[in-house]
């Protein structure tokens, strides 16, 4: 039986891949600040159960929908890079460590970008305090010298499944507010929970590959064609635009920050295509369907 550890796997995508791999017939290890599952705190738990893992996914993170205060900041930071330099040492004090490592990492590295895609070898890196998280998380990540564990960074795009970013989304949409956001220019780059899964599934079998890849669909769309989309799936034919000013105001009343609607994420998964990756829905149109559909 195949042993796959999931570093922060009761979140939107740990779930998911926990359910995924739970199908498959994989023991499921899952580490967690949650009770019922190996804490961090306990070290001697954490290496038992690298012990011969065939995977180690690392998916850790508090999560960025918030207001960037100064302690926000240094938790959103921390709560990257403290674990993965955990889970390196415990990898490290393996003595059969685990096959692979795929760590998460953020397609927000990359700047703000209208004019061209980003790709993993002509992508331009950012700035800013998230682009400074992604970099310290990926190099926290290869600091790490592991001969035989190999190492993937996934730059993962917006998540599209049942849950997670849809939520919001698709109550704007049914509320009437299902326009574009700000300019409606900004590039919208995402995958589907199941794509994402399959591209893990794609690394583990070939295992020529390493280093940094962008998970992320070949077809990227504008913030206002994907409003659009969503008001074409869920049936719903006008929706009202937001303006940046409106966003603003929004987001503090939420607690939240414009960054997660307005920069443009313009990302092309150029290495796993090269690869020979083939993704299932590649087109927003048929993630948005099964989705909707499925719910």
């Amino acid at each position: 039986m195949p042993k796959v550890v999931l570093a922060g796997g009761t979140g939107f995508v740990g779930q998911a891949f926990a359910r995924r791999f739970g199908e498959l017939g994989a023991e499921v290890k899952v580490i967690s600040r949650q009770a019922s599952h190996i804490p961090w705190e306990n070290r001697r738990a954490i290496v038992e159960a690298l012990e011969g893992a065939d995977l180690l996914i690392n998916l850790a993170g508090r999560s960025v929908n918030c207001r960037y205060t100064p302690e926000n900041r240094r938790l959103i930071l921390d709560s990257r890079t403290e674990t993965t330099r955990l889970l390196g040492e415990s990898v490290l004090a393996c003595s059969r460590p685990p096959t692979l490592w795929i760590n998460s990492s953020t397609a927000t590295i990359y700047r703000h970008a209208e004019d061209r895609p980003m790709t993993e070898e002509g992508g331009e890196i950012g700035t800013g305090f998230s682009v400074d998280v992604a970099k310290a998380w990926e190099a926290a990540f290869f600091a790490f010298d592991l001969p035989a564990t190999r190492q993937v960074a996934l730059r993962i795009a917006i998540v599209l499944d049942d849950g997670g970013v849809m939520a919001p989304l698709r109550n704007l949409v049914r509320f009437g507010l299902g326009g574009a956001q700000g300019s409606g220019r900004q590039q919208f780059s995402w995958i589907h929970m199941e794509d994402l899964f399959r591209i893990v599934r794609f690394l583990q079998e070939h295992p020529e590959l390493h280093g940094v890849f962008n998970a992320s669909a070949p077809h990227p769309v504008t913030n206002r064609e994907l409003m659009a989309r969503l008001r074409r799936a869920m049936g719903v034919p006008v929706g009202l635009p937001a303006p940046r000013w409106l966003l603003e105001l929004g987001a503090r009343l939420i607690r939240t920050e414009t960054e997660l609607v307005l920069k443009s994420r313009w990302v092309l998964p150029e290495r796993l295509k090269r690869a020979g990756f083939s993704f299932r829905y590649d087109t927003l149109e048929k993630a948005l369907n099964e989705i909707v559909e499925r719910n």
